[in-house]
């Protein structure tokens, strides 16, 4: 058998070897976790979730859609999001610079003097003590990776830099949902306000009837004055509900990232929605969530940190080689100056089982806090569906009667207002209470719109629509 066989053989044998002595696991989604209940009383086969539609989609006014726009431009959360995503690539990238050798260049002069004294020569033997070396050479040096401790290392700044870019993917859904929830409560704010408005003005004129009524001896002084209440009762909500306009605008252009001012909006009652409300599978959150991968990807550092602490159990082997230029003259320096030196070299420390052993322990129970941390987003991911769906459904199921509510006490103030002026079977005080029943039927009336818009947009979120 020739040399070169034995090479080839023994070659073989080493890189077998090598294979053979991974101490790592490959990573594999826990099967423990369950999905099947995460919506309550909803089950479904069917695969279609609204959460696949883009956001452009599911909100058909083009104001809120520029308004989401600019917000996904500016605001400064989703800016270092970005952020976090370009330093999490950067260590990505480094980790994978491991895998090559490291090269250095050496270029030195060394002026020494010796002790004469110190070199403990016979008498008579006359040493230059004093001496000038000039060293120019490169050196390299290579860790093979043996027992897989920079794949893992390199695996777990994949998963970091993954997590990141589904953080900010997280910051994007939330940051859509909170522009439309606060778009669709402004909306809702100006109903509320142009109803309390029209109802004072309704106010301020049956005062001038009731008035006219007690000069005609119909009523006495005491409707006068509770029409009078009844009036200041609405101008008392207009203050409050401007506040409310005010803040809800700056909090929108807070999300803007751009300083306090007007929003432009379009009005309540022209916002459409989808027409069908389609929620998918619960195991589709494990793909759509954001969060919820965010989270998985956390285990999965977790995981690999615990693969990097095993590798610590085991010596590294390192790969390390010089060449260059060495002489004591300047000027014949690169005559006969030649040198080189190649080491191979196994490093066991040992005296580290200990802190092997508290690393790998550490490592373990962060990896068991992760996997609770990612079962823990699929159980308020299936929370957050469920509660915005019940929403959802309930407001639906009032509008009905909330329409009926206010369709009979539109036509309760008409007849006591008739009865009151026409006849002595009622009093002021019939009026007074079918027209302040009918304002807060009203306003609860533009409540119940807001709760059925904001119901989808939250389980457009909740189902991870909104980072396409």
């Amino acid at each position: 058998m020739t040399n070169s066989s034995n090479k080839y053989i023994l070659l073989v044998m080493t890189a077998a070897l090598i294979s053979a002595c991974s101490v790592t696991k490959k990573y594999e989604r826990p099967n423990t976790l369950k999905t099947d209940q995460l919506y309550r009383d909803q089950s479904s086969t069917d695969t279609t979730s609204i959460a696949d539609m883009p956001w452009n989609t599911v909100f058909k006014d083009e104001k809120l859609n520029a308004l989401i726009q600019k917000g996904l431009d500016q605001n400064l959360n989703l800016k270092n999001a970005i952020e976090n995503i370009v330093q999490a690539r950067a260590s990505l990238r480094q980790s994978k610079l491991a895998y090559y050798p490291t090269l250095q260049l050496d270029a030195s002069a060394t002026h020494n003097k010796q002790s004469q004294a110190g070199l403990n020569f016979p008498p008579g033997i006359n040493i230059n003590t004093l001496t000038t070396t000039y060293k120019l050479g490169v050196s390299t040096s290579w860790e093979i990776d043996v027992w897989g401790k920079l794949s893992s290392s390199k695996r777990a700044a994949l998963a970091t830099y993954l997590a990141s870019d589904a953080a900010k993917q997280a910051v994007q859904t939330q940051l859509i949902a909170d522009i439309a929830n606060n778009y669709f409560l402004l909306l809702a704010y100006d109903k509320q306000l142009e109803i309390t408005e029209q109802t004072l003005k309704t106010r301020i004129e049956n005062v001038e009837t009731i008035k006219a009524l007690k000069e005609g001896a119909i009523v006495t002084g005491a409707a006068v004055v509770q029409s009078e209440a009844n009036q200041h009762a609405a101008e008392v909500l207009i203050p409050d509900l401007k506040q409310n306009i005010r803040e809800t605008e700056n909090a929108l252009n807070i999300l803007l990232g751009q300083a306090p001012g007007p929003i432009e909006r379009g009005v309540l009652g022209d916002q459409i929605i989808p027409e069908k409300i389609a929620i998918g599978m619960p195991a589709q959150l494990l793909q759509n969530r954001p969060d919820v991968r965010q989270a998985e990807f956390n285990f999965r550092v977790a995981f690999e940190s615990t693969n990097l602490a095993k590798t610590y159990f085991y010596p590294s082997l390192t790969l390390t080689g010089s060449t260059g230029f060495s002489n004591l003259e300047i000027n014949d320096f690169f005559s006969h100056s030649i040198f080189y030196s190649i080491i191979g070299g196994l490093t066991q420390p040992l005296f580290n089982q200990g802190l092997n052993k508290m690393r790998l322990t550490t490592a373990q129970s962060q990896q068991l806090q992760a996997y609770n941390n990612f079962q823990q987003s699929l159980l308020v991911a299936g929370q957050e569906v469920s509660n915005a769906l019940y929403s959802y459904q309930m407001a639906v199921e009032k509008e009905d009667s909330r329409e009926k509510q206010i369709a009979a006490l539109e036509k309760a103030v008409d007849f006591t207002e008739e009865l009151l002026e026409y006849s002595s079977a009622t009093n002021y005080t019939d009026v007074l209470t079918s027209q302040q029943n009918l304002l807060a039927a009203q306003l609860s009336g533009v409540a119940d719109n807001l709760q059925k818009l904001q119901a989808v947009i939250n389980l457009y979120r909740a189902l991870g629509g909104g980072w396409r």
